[in-house]
């Protein structure tokens, strides 16, 4: 777990946007692979555009911090589900 945690601290932007993280997450998890091709993403990307404005507007998150606050509270939302 340190090492993860390490690694964590000493990425920043520019080496992250050079990572396609669907692509390397698709190893483990295959569905990543195909779901865009079933799913109907703009559906889903308008319902998540209007949470993370709803963020932005209500607590005056800047787009990373409406996006990471989003994304923690999904998390959340799977984990205690399971």
């Amino acid at each position: 777990m340190k090492n993860i945690e390490e690694i964590i601290k000493n990425t920043n932007e520019e080496n992250q946007s050079k990572v396609n993280w669907t692509k390397a997450w698709s190893t483990k998890y295959p569905i990543l692979k195909t779901y865009q091709q079933e799913v109907d993403t703009e559906k889903y990307k308008q319902e998540i555009r209007k949470l993370l404005n709803d963020l932005q507007e209500t607590y005056h998150y800047n787009e990373l911090d409406a996006m990471l606050v989003l994304k923690d509270i999904l998390a959340h939302e799977y984990l205690d589900k399971k």
